[in-house]
């Protein structure tokens, strides 16, 4: 069995090759399906926002012995019976509460029924609102970081690899990485929260350093293709994605294994929620990032290009000459 050493070594010269282009019709149907079917996620399983977009109460009870979070249910729904409630424990003595907006006499009467329940004194909870229009707010905030993340990626690249056609790929790569990554947090019931916006923020950056080396290696090998290369273009495509492939893969177990350690360790097994809209956003989207440049990005654009006039009459001539060979042999 060979060694990473080896297995690299064979990929940067070529010896050993995955046909990541050759098979793109293959990888674009793949990438359709979770596309559409995370999409589909939140007909079938509405997404769940957090307090801070949707607005309303925020309870917290701290110095509680019993961190039951039955009895904060309880004790909101003695008061409000149809109220809709999230409890959440934090470390090992805190309670959070977070409920539908409240009047001020609910606000009051909870928060008594809840120290009552936990058997604290009162000035252990504290009450917070967050108003529809503080929602509305953060709402807009973050898609118009959103859309300045995505328009700055494409000017950026385009002026970087002089070519626009690589700016599209990319883009399409990151909306890849984002659909299927809030899809998968629609289907395993996770809050989107401004944590979690901040997360998505962080894989997308984290898949356009992804994608940027695979097309600066993509760039080098296209740009060194002369008339006298017997690669056509999609071959030295595919030839820069496998020189890539091993760091790509160092690359997102590194970025995986910390962020994987805080979700299930620290989030999962020793109770911090905190760290779980985050850790879970960078885990899920560090992965799905390196899939989306290895089998999307770039071959998506090896297709964009490989119709352009002076490169489809080079690799014709390429396609002939290699067949000439075959027939002389």
């Amino acid at each position: 069995m060979r060694s990473m050493n080896e297995l690299g070594n064979d990929l940067y010269t070529g010896k050993t090759s995955y046909p990541f282009v050759g098979r793109r019709r293959l990888w674009f149907i793949i990438a359709a399906i979770l596309v559409i079917g995370a999409a589909l996620v939140p007909v079938i399983r509405p997404i769940q926002f957090s307090i801070e977009f949707t607005g309303g109460s925020q309870f917290t009870v701290s110095g509680v012995s019993n961190p039951d979070q039955a009895k904060a249910t309880a004790a909101v729904h003695s008061v409000v019976p149809d109220a809709t409630t999230k409890v959440t424990t934090i470390g090992t003595d805190t309670i959070r509460v977070q409920t539908d907006q409240m009047a001020e006499n609910e606000t009051r009467a909870v928060s008594a029924a809840l120290a009552e329940k936990y058997g604290v004194e009162s000035t252990f909870v504290s009450s917070s609102f967050i108003g529809p229009s503080w929602g509305a707010d953060v709402t807009r905030q973050s898609l118009w970081g959103l859309a300045i993340f995505l328009a700055l990626t494409f000017v950026i690249l385009a002026l970087y690899f002089r070519t626009w056609k690589m700016s599209v790929a990319a883009i399409i790569g990151l909306v890849d990485v984002l659909v299927i990554t809030v899809g998968i947090y629609a289907l395993f019931g996770f809050e989107i929260s401004p944590a979690a916006v901040i997360g998505f923020l962080t894989i997308l950056s984290y898949s356009l350093y992804d994608t940027t080396v695979v097309f600066d290696k993509i760039r080098e090998n296209t740009r060194d293709d002369g008339e006298s290369s017997a690669r056509t273009f999609g071959e030295s495509v595919n030839l820069a994605v496998n020189q890539t492939l091993i760091r790509s893969i160092n690359t997102t177990v590194v970025a995986a294994i910390p962020t994987g350690a805080i979700l299930f360790i620290g989030a999962l097994w020793l109770g911090a929620q905190t760290l779980t809209d985050i850790s879970l956003s960078i885990f899920v989207g560090t992965i799905v990032a390196a899939y989306s440049t290895l089998f999307v990005a770039a071959p998506l654009y090896s297709l964009l290009r490989e119709n352009e006039p002076a490169i489809k009459t080079r690799d014709a001539r390429v396609l002939a000459a290699r067949e000439r060979a075959s027939v002389d042999a």
